[in-house]
């Protein structure tokens, strides 16, 4: 059973980022701040947007049987859209619940995702282009805002998805992370991206030293990594050779057991289809056929599916 452990589903762009508000124009692209960007192929002149219709009939061809939805603030506020997808397809998605933690309302939106929507899993992007730190450049993940976040996922036994950014970053936070871990060590984290290797930068030491220690925060047994997006990262065709390089890395450093493959789909049909970003790691990696087992299903089932 193959699991997209990172892709997306929206009606419309509607968030926020340092650049600015989000908006979905036509032709697959949007606005962010003053700038257009083209984040869908241009198949079609609606507004912008990735319906779980659409999703559905994609993995259907491509022999995805479940994924786990996941939200940042690039794309805003999806929890009530995400919740009505689960119960429409509830053999096939998981997702992750949204949460700003400087809204005001932000604790009662805890409950109502948590207890109302039955969420188990929180996604957290500190990204500076396109989540938190880019609008709040303060924020700290140990900072006294959000350690009641951790302690109350940890007491309902959640999973804590959190997107770090680029390598020296303000998101990049490793030393909040392990602290995260020391209050709490049965909490559950996922690390996506594989923690951004800096494939654009391949040679730069110091990103290369701060990318193998966030890495090695999965020697921790309730600590994992998604290989989502890592396509996009500096200039790579297929079957995208310098991310096969920094999967095979992350393996000889804490094992393929701590790895889960994700596409970050729909953001990544800009730089191959569907079927093409399942293959290149499958099919390139050299992992064995136990291995594959793990990477593209188990994995991420034992994390996200059985809660």
């Amino acid at each position: 059973m193959i699991i997209d452990a990172h892709l997306h589903v929206t009606w419309g762009f509607h968030g926020l980022t340092g650049d600015g508000v989000t908006k979905s124009l036509t032709y697959g692209r949007a606005q962010v701040g003053d700038q257009e960007i083209q984040v869908l192929p241009p198949l079609c002149k609606e507004p912008t947007r990735f319906e779980p219709e659409t999703l559905v009939r994609l993995m259907d061809l491509t022999g995805v049987a479940q994924a786990v939805l996941l939200q940042g603030s690039f794309y805003g506020d999806q929890n009530e859209y995400l919740y009505e997808t689960v119960q429409k397809w509830p053999d096939r998605f998981v997702a992750a619940a949204y949460l700003d933690p400087r809204d005001t309302a932000v604790r009662e939106t805890f409950r109502q995702v948590t207890d109302d929507f039955g969420f188990r899993i929180l996604k957290f992007e500190m990204s500076e282009a396109t989540g938190f730190t880019g609008v709040y450049p303060d924020l700290r993940l140990d900072g006294p805002e959000m350690k009641w976040i951790w302690e109350a996922a940890a007491e309902r036994d959640l999973v804590v998805t959190l997107d770090l950014g680029r390598g020296n970053t303000p998101g990049y936070q490793t030393e909040a992370v392990r602290k995260i871990i020391d209050w709490h060590p049965n909490l559950r984290i996922v690390i996506p991206h594989l923690a951004q290797p800096p494939i654009a930068d391949m040679d730069n030491e110091e990103l290369n030293t701060l990318w193998e220690a966030q890495i090695l925060l999965g020697q921790h047994e309730n600590v994992w990594f998604d290989l989502a997006a890592l396509p996009a990262y500096g200039e790579q065709e297929y079957p995208f050779a310098p991310t096969i390089d920094y999967i095979r890395r992350a393996t000889d450093l804490i094992g393929s057991k701590k790895l889960m493959w994700g596409s970050d789909i729909p953001g990544l049909l800009g730089q191959a289809t569907y079927p093409q970003l399942l293959a290149s790691i499958r099919n390139h990696a050299n992992f064995s056929d136990t291995e594959i087992t793990a990477v593209f299903g188990d994995t991420a089932r034992k994390i996200y599916f059985q809660n």
